[in-house]
């Protein structure tokens, strides 16, 4: 009796360190099942997600203002019926040119094509007139061509953001520009201004410029317009004005 010993049992050992294997095992699968569930949750996009979300499509804006560049319509063509005499005493008569796309005072003749209804119902009127650039850019002389102007509303009040857009050609060279009213305060909150040349150039109805809101949806027609190559008059100055 003196010389027996408790041994322990191997079974019951083995069986206690199988269970504390199989504690650990499931430790660690669960530390990693709230890995991945976080990982997926913060980022669906994650290479662990195998149903990732579907990408959503990028969307670029593909409109450019040389895209704009339309050929003149047929129907402005008639408007070189209404084109003042070379002589300088005719000049001012362009004054009544925004008549063109204003409701019953349009000088439209009856011979005309008859026009598109937009061009006696679109919302915006335009008043045209040529002034000396030196009123704004005293430093320039008579080194300097261009168009301004501004964009009210129906309240008078400025209208900023519109797009404003030029084309045609002058002096043989393709024109087309692009901009928004309020990028020129010097003639106003809501005002703009395109730079033509370094010095007057004359020409009859080549240029046209056009209004369109921040959609690109047009508010007037093409409204086209003379230059001149004087020094009072090298700066076209363009007012729209909302109507309705």
């Amino acid at each position: 009796m003196d010389n027996f010993e408790l041994k322990p049992d191997r079974k019951v050992f083995w069986k206690s360190l199988v269970w504390n294997f199989l504690t650990m095992v499931v430790l660690l699968v669960s530390c990693f099942l709230v890995y991945f569930f976080l990982s997926i949750f913060n980022n669906p996009n994650s290479p662990l997600n195998p149903f990732p979300p579907a990408s959503l499509p990028t969307l670029y804006q593909t409109f450019t203002p040389t895209s704009t560049i339309i050929p003149r319509e047929a129907t402005w063509t008639p408007t070189a019926t209404t084109q003042p005499s070379p002589s300088r005493t005719k000049a001012p008569t362009w004054t009544l040119l925004p008549q063109l796309i204003t409701p019953p005072t349009s000088t439209i003749t009856p011979t005309e094509p008859t026009p598109t209804t937009t061009s006696t119902s679109m919302p915006v009127s335009a008043a045209i007139t040529y002034v000396a650039s030196t009123a704004f850019h005293p430093d320039k002389n008579c080194n300097w061509m261009g168009v301004a102007g501004k964009v009210v509303g129906t309240d008078g009040k400025p209208l900023q953001f519109q797009e404003i857009q030029l084309g045609g050609t002058l002096d043989g060279k393709t024109i087309s520009f692009l901009t928004l009213s309020g990028t020129a305060p010097l003639y106003g909150t809501a005002g703009f201004e395109l730079v033509l040349s370094d010095h007057p150039v004359a020409s009859t109805q080549t240029l046209w410029i056009q209004l369109l809101d921040n959609t690109a949806k047009p508010l007037t027609n093409k409204i086209y317009f003379d230059t001149k190559d004087g020094c009072t008059q090298n700066l076209v100055m363009v007012v729209f004005t909302k109507t309705r």
